[in-house]
């Protein structure tokens, strides 16, 4: 990646620019190229910056950087952003229920349940009303677009039904197992509410029969005499009251035996069946002898019948005039002299048929609608009228006048629960003797029947009716409007609508209450569970009651036209959640989706989606912006609280091939330096029973996860995957353990190989997939590193350090972890220091801000501070310094901390030389002789073509390859009595005494191996042994060493009530020596913090100045 950030302030096609046709970024930080190898190597020199002098190639002083802050161009070039799917835990699979016997055909167990459901209240009690405001043409679309959204939605439920068996549930287990459980929920809950009010709905249609056409004298608060609000006030009571008792019965009815139920279920169908013949038989009567229903108008107003007894104003008897009842209400008294209405006095009174036949050509005055206001007279088309715009309304009790204000999406909303019930076969599946036959068939037959019957009767009503009776919704003549058109008689569809509605009223009691037992057995809502319980048969008493109770909010409304839109909404949801499912399975191709129905397509399924989804909104914007609500917080209520549930749904697959795509365009290149953002690998270890040791870590990550982006928890497991997987598995469910426990989102990777250094690097290499890959690696200051049992865990980490810079990532070294807050902490104060040394792609002025977006540091302070050394104008870069900040918009405060160049001190010298001294006899205790002779190789192949990068010694490395030719036995005894007697050479309190470094250390940590390979050879010679009183410290070491201890006098002076310390952390030995020199320098640098974080970047910008 280093390769790929360039100077390229001239340009894409500037003389830097790389020509492979990749993104690029222009940066003036990392590896530029403006600065030659001369003057990288200046920066160095001297004594104060030498422990990052193995960074000079890439990693420019902070000094040399904040003068190129005016020119810095860091352009977008390409940028990709991040898309990211977080897939859920997998939950256990429900059980299935056994299936009962099969026994039910196409007709019994599909077709005719689903006449049954289709037809009802609204056929009967508003349909003509809907063609005489709507017209002929409008009420057709109507019917035409609410059918044809039920046979999409039909179609589409015939595929998913026709996909393996649906048990109980119906739609809701359709939804579910295709869409999840948070869908299922929700939508299982809204068909619930929708069954729910439609029950109210029938009972509703079957009170206002009752009252209104079969016996209005049982009100028990009186219509007669009432007008206007009044009579509609009472007439509303007298509904909530009967709803009340009706709903009361039916309840315990649907309690006592639902076989009953189920046994008048055809005696009901036979009575709709039976209304509607009735209503055919009467069209065609009308073509031969139209019925006497005379309507009687003054001027185009139609009058009330009970206003008259005579369509006349007066009458002849016995050659005198008379008066008749209708002058009467419109004059002062029976004369004919007497003082009447303007316009009874300027309009003739008319008499016209009120159903002239089919053949009457009434059709064409009722083709267009006419949408009327609450309180407006009904008028017939074509006739003329005298009024006097300037004169008052009067005798308005006299005329016929519109119940409710009407418009084209009322009508849709009080139309579309007629064509609802179009789930009752697949509701069946268990009890058909093949379902996968006989719901397509059922379903769709019952729905091209009901929409055949639908259509057929607005075109018919339009044909046969007088458009001032259509228009009326309530009684006229005291019989309803359908009910006069039918033949023989029109009680024949008084009493078939009213069983209807029981009928439909009852079955709506008996399937909503199973409906949410089934949710409720399903467990995703926990707080509905107690109603997955009833009686020891399994009938659901606790939900019946929840059903009766929901239900009573129907009858409180009482009105059948504010009812039947809220079930609309919910019927509609759930129709285009189904439609939705079949898109989905279809367009995902699952190997599971092969429904025996074969004819749907997917553009289908998203054509009836759209017009369910646009119907909620014609019919009630208001009432859907609500349903769409409920059903939202059901989702997210099922989302944070529900049960887990695996069920192979939709929703799944779109996370797999949403997350797909996301990586397939992040393969496309790195992304933009605006959106980097930590993608962290964190490297735990776990004990002997797989607990994790460094719980911390992941508190640490949580902190750092304001930037979002990817986590990986990782963790390896030492022996063979055949042997070892159960502890793996382990391992992996105690990081998950963790993870949630921390509220670490992300994900976890075991890793078993006999090797745990090669683990680890197989975690870092290979975590994460594509181009969702880590970034930044966390690991844990290794504890106890001087310890000899311990070598072989700081030689990992330090093979970490090395892989991490191979690879372009960043580093993240946490020192003294245990002692890190945890989430539940809150820093009330304090400060979160940053000691920018060297430039390393910003990684230090990032994680501050992204700490202090979380609770635990949000009340600290930002403070950063740089060194200046000699030569170094400071009050200029504190200048520049706080201008990049303010450009970054980050605030902080910046100090410039001078470092003047010093001599080394006598116990820098001394510290130095034992550390040294140490390493020495470490490793003559731990090499074999093996290690001796591939060691002795390795350091005269190496010192051959070794070059000095500076003072170059050939007589010491002659002195010291003299050294090296003689290698002799020396007892381990003599070799721990030296050790001893350096160890007790006086030392600081912290200076290391406890012998520790791993097989194979040496004393050096660059390449100044030819200096130093004699040291490397004397294994246990006896001159060896006396020469370790008399060796020399490495210069190189001394140098590296005094930078340490002048730096850490620095931070403790600064920081050391510092919550946290982040600072560069220096490279590591380019080579494979000196290993245990590089922890030892590290370990001086940090010594006295409590809280530091090592901090290495990645080699590339990841934080802009650009928006």
């Amino acid at each position: 990646m280093l390769n790929n950030i360039t100077d390229c302030e001239e340009g894409e096609g500037g003389p830097n620019s790389q020509g492979d046709g990749n993104p690029k970024e222009s940066s003036p930080f990392i590896n530029s190229s403006a600065a030659s190898d001369a003057e990288k190597s200046q920066q160095y020199d001297g004594k104060n910056m030498a422990l990052f002098e193995e960074e000079m190639d890439t990693s420019p002083m902070v000094s040399s950087l904040l003068s190129s802050l005016a020119n810095y161009s860091n352009l977008p070039t390409g940028s990709k952003e991040h898309e990211e799917e977080e897939n859920n835990e997998e939950g256990a699979r429900p059980s299935k229920k056994p299936v009962k016997a099969p026994q039910l055909g196409t007709l019994m167990g599909v077709y005719l349940p689903c006449i049954q459901n289709i037809f009802g209240v609204i056929l009967f009690l508003r349909m003509t009303w809907m063609v005489g405001i709507g017209g002929v043409f409008g009420s057709f679309v109507i019917v035409f677009m609410c059918c044809s959204t039920t046979m999409l939605t039909a179609i589409s439920m015939s595929a998913i039904a026709t996909n393996g068996v649906v048990p109980a549930g119906g739609s809701y287990y359709m939804i579910s197992r295709s869409l999840g459980p948070e869908f299922g929920g929700a939508v299982g809950i809204c068909f619930y509410l929708g069954t729910t009010f439609a029950g109210a709905m029938y009972i509703l249609g079957c009170i206002e029969i009752l009252l209104i056409y079969i016996i209005p004298q049982a009100a028990i608060f009186k219509i007669e005499g009432l007008e206007g609000a009044e009579a509609e006030a009472a007439l509303l009571n007298n509904m909530r009251v009967y709803g009340t008792i009706v709903l009361s019965l039916m309840a315990l009815v649907v309690f006592v035996g639902v076989k009953y139920v189920n046994k008048l279920a055809l005696l009901f169908l036979a009575c709709v069946i039976l209304s509607i013949l009735a209503v055919y038989a009467g069209v065609i009567k009308t073509a031969i002898d139209p019925p006497v229903f005379p309507v009687c108008l003054l001027g185009n107003r139609t009058l009330l019948s009970k206003g008259y007894d005579v369509c006349a104003k007066v009458i002849e008897i016995d050659n005198e005039t008379i008066t008749t009842k209708l002058w009467r209400s419109f004059c002062d008294s029976e004369s004919l002299n007497a003082t009447c209405d303007e316009y009874f006095t300027n309009n003739n009174v008319t008499e016209i048929q009120g159903i002239p036949g089919v053949t009457s050509g009434i059709l064409a005055e009722n083709l267009f609608g006419n949408y009327l206001e609450k309180g407006v007279f009904l008028e017939k088309r074509g006739l003329a009228s005298d009024v006097d715009p300037d004169s008052p309304i009067t005798s308005s009790n006299r005329y016929v006048l519109s119940d409710i204000t009407s418009f084209f999406t009322l009508l849709v909303g009080i139309y579309f629960p007629s064509v609802t019930g179009i789930m009752a076969g697949s509701n069946r599946s268990g009890d058909l003797r093949d379902a996968q036959k006989s719901i397509p068939i059922g379903t769709i037959a019952a729905i091209t029947t009901t929409s055949t019957v639908y259509m057929s009767c607005v075109v018919l009503f339009g044909a046969c009716i007088e458009g001032v009776v259509l228009k009326r919704q309530v009684r006229v003549s005291g019989n309803l409007v359908i009910g006069t058109l039918a033949w023989p008689s029109p009680w024949v569809i008084v009493f078939g609508s009213f069983f209807s509605t029981c009928g439909a009223g009852l079955q709506s009691l008996t399937g909503a209450p199973r409906l949410l037992q089934a949710i409720s057995r399903d467990g995703i809502i926990p707080f509905l569970r107690v109603f997955g319980h009833g009686k020891a048969n399994g009938e659901p008493t606790w939900a019946l009651l929840l059903t009766a109770s929901i239900c009573e909010i129907g009858i409180i409304i009482a009105s059948l036209d504010a009812v039947a839109p809220i079930l609309s909404m919910f019927f509609l949801m759930c129709y285009m959640f189904v439609n939705l499912a079949c898109a989905l399975q279809t367009l995902l191709r699952t190997p599971n989706w092969r429904p025996r129905f074969k004819f749907y397509h997917w553009a289908l399924s998203f054509l009836g989606m759209s017009l369910c989804l646009s119907l909620m909104f014609i019919c009630s914007w208001y009432y859907a912006i609500v349903a769409m609500g409920i059903a939202t917080c059901i989702y997210k209520y099922i989302e944070f609280c529900g049960a887990e549930k695996e069920w192979g749904d939709g929703i799944r697959g779109i996370s797999l091939s949403a997350a797909r795509f996301a990586l397939m365009r992040l393969e496309e290149g790195p992304p933009h330096t605006k959106n980097w953002r930590p993608q962290i690998l964190v490297l735990v270890s776990v004990d002997a029973d797989q607990n994790v040791e460094q719980p911390r870590l992941l508190s640490l990550t949580n902190q750092l996860k304001a930037g979002k982006g990817l986590t990986i928890v990782g963790t390896a497991v030492q022996g063979t995957f055949l042997d070892n997987y159960t502890e793996a598995q382990r391992a992996d469910q105690s990081l998950r353990k963790l993870m949630e426990m921390e509220r670490v989102k992300g994900f976890s990777q075991v890793v078993i190989s006999s090797n745990l250094r090669d683990a680890t690097s197989h975690l870092i290499q290979v975590g994460g997939l594509g181009g969702l890959k880590h970034n930044t690696v966390m690991v844990s200051w290794p504890r106890n590193w001087k310890q000899p049992e311990y070598h072989q865990q700081f030689r990992n980490f330090i093979e970490v350090v090395r892989e991490t810079t191979v690879a372009s990532m960043a580093l993240l070294v946490p020192k003294n972890i245990s002692s890190y807050p945890s989430n539940g902490e809150r820093f009330t104060e304090g400060h979160i220091d940053v000691w920018w040394i060297v430039h390393d792609g910003g990684m230090l002025m990032l994680l501050p801000f992204l700490l202090r977006q979380h609770k635990v540091w949000r009340k600290c302070k930002m403070r950063i501070f740089t060194v200046a050394q000699l030569d170094d104008n400071s009050i200029q870069m504190k200048k520049d310094l706080i201008t990049f900040l303010y450009h970054l918009r980050i605030d902080a405060v910046v100090e410039v901390v001078e470092l003047h160049d010093s001599d080394i001190s006598v116990y820098t010298y001394e510290k130095t030389l034992i550390m040294e001294q140490r390493s020495q006899i470490l490793k003559q205790m731990h090499l074999t002789k093996n290690e001796m002779e591939r060691e002795i190789q390795s350091i005269t192949d190496s010192s051959r073509g070794s070059i000095r990068r500076k003072n170059p010694s050939a007589s010491r490395s002659q002195h010291s390859a003299e050294e090296g030719t003689s290698v002799a036995e020396r007892p381990e005894e003599e070799a721990q009595l030296i050790h001893s007697k350096n160890a007790s050479t006086p030392t600081s309190p912290t200076s290391p005494t406890s012998p520790a470094g791993p097989a194979g250390g040496a004393a050096t940590w660059t390449d100044n191996r030819g200096a130093d390979k004699g040291k490397n050879l004397f294994a246990a010679s006896p001159e060896s042994v006396k020469d370790l009183f008399n060796m020399k410290p490495n210069q190189s070491d001394v140098r590296r060493m005094h930078t340490a201890m002048r730096l850490n006098e620095l931070i403790m002076k600064k920081s050391k009530e510092a919550k946290l310390v982040l600072l560069n952390m220096p490279g590591p030995p380019k080579n494979r020596v000196g290993n245990e020199n590089y922890m030892e320098f590290l370990e001086v640098l940090t010594e006295g913090l409590n809280r530091v974080l090592l901090v290495r970047g990645g080699g590339r910008e990841v934080i802009t100045i650009y928006s």
